[in-house]
């Protein structure tokens, strides 16, 4: 019953990295550079951020009050700061496979840059948002690439696909994007999609005052 109410408290608090540092502990004891290393090295670091190691310390942390993980051992070479060598806590195998069951099924709210600035876009003029989503098709076309470029070398390697698979998504969802802003940037060009200065103070008009909340 323990092991259950700490697996569900931690469950509230889980991230991506928080995933991976425990994916690798259910493999075996490790000291965090080693963890920093084989995201990269698996090239896991696509999907992980692992850029500021601070960030792995303080996720570590929070896993360790949240009793999923425990130090293993500690050492110091001389001259080298200390090194510590972490491990999986029996809760923290629970919550490894509990937090994949709900992440794989269950689909969360996130709340991305670019459809942020896609709701506040009218406050530009329509050939500036034109202009800035043609660069961003640019920079998605040479990302779409990028990423073929990954899935044919792992291939080339031997990589089983089981591995490769966060890879693919992000083909498909990076091409899923660049045809949709295609199409708004094809809108644009043909008038399709336009707007002006008298049409938006027509529609702010119609909308509620600041003071009068909508309900």
């Amino acid at each position: 019953m323990t092991s259950m109410i700490m697996t569900m408290k931690s469950m509230s608090r889980q991230s991506p990295l928080a995933l991976a540092i425990l994916a690798l502990l259910y493999e075996e004891p490790m000291h965090p550079y080693q963890m920093q290393q084989l995201i990269k090295f698996r090239n896991k670091d696509e999907v992980i951020n692992v850029r500021q190691r601070a960030s792995m310390y303080q996720t570590i942390e929070r896993l360790l009050r949240d009793g999923l993980v425990a130090v293993r051992s500690t050492s110091r070479v001389e001259g080298r700061p200390e090194r510590t060598v972490y491990e999986l806590t029996p809760q923290g195998r629970e919550a490894t496979r509990t937090w994949l069951r709900s992440t794989l099924s269950t689909p969360t709210r996130e709340f991305p840059a670019f459809p942020a600035a896609l709701a506040q876009m009218a406050l530009l003029e329509p050939a500036d948002v034109q202009r800035q989503l043609e660069t961003r098709v640019e920079h998605l076309a040479a990302e779409v690439e990028r990423i073929d470029g990954m899935l044919t070398m792992g291939v080339s390697d031997g990589v089983p696909r089981l591995f490769m698979l966060e890879v693919e998504y992000m083909r498909a969802v990076t091409q899923t994007e660049l045809e949709w802003v295609r199409a708004v940037v094809d809108d644009l060009k043909a008038g399709r999609l336009a707007w002006d200065e008298a049409w938006l103070q027509q529609v702010m008009a119609g909308q509620p005052r600041s003071e009068e909340p909508m309900r």
